[in-house]
């Protein structure tokens, strides 16, 4: 039935936008955790990576989170020698979580989710009409 697919697709694609906003909450909520120690490595900034997923029984492809991983390079670092953080040098390390770019995904993976929201609402509609017409 093409109207069960459409609501697994849109489910896949919604539940794969969570996982995504969650994630975006998460650096956010991190972005000012420096190390404990000095010298520690602060918060590293998460990524969420997704990937095609090819569902046999139902000959349809959707989305899937592949995985969860950090972003690479270097920490952008202060000078605050009074840190318990800061190294010998004074400088503590701070998180790679750049406020902006995290807002900018947070919108991207809430206008995906609602897309595929509505598509879901719309294919329940669909159903609601068909099983009414067959009464």
């Amino acid at each position: 039935m093409d109207l069960d697919r459409a609501l697994r697709i849109s489910a896949a694609g919604m539940a794969a936008q969570s996982t995504r906003l969650r994630v975006v909450a998460e650096n956010l909520a991190n972005r000012d955790s420096t190390g404990e120690s000095a010298g520690a490595d602060p918060y590293r900034r998460r990524t969420v990576t997704f990937a095609n997923r090819l569902d046999r029984a139902m000959g349809t492809e959707s989305v899937e989170v592949s995985r969860i991983g950090t972003q690479p390079g270097e920490f952008p670092t202060r000078f605050d020698p009074a840190h318990p953080a800061a190294d010998a040098n004074g400088y503590v390390k701070l998180p790679n979580v750049d406020s902006v770019v995290e807002v900018m995904d947070m919108r991207e993976a809430q206008r995906s989710y609602s897309a595929n929201l509505s598509v879901l609402e719309t294919t329940r509609g669909m159903l609601t009409r068909a099983i009414e017409a067959l009464r």
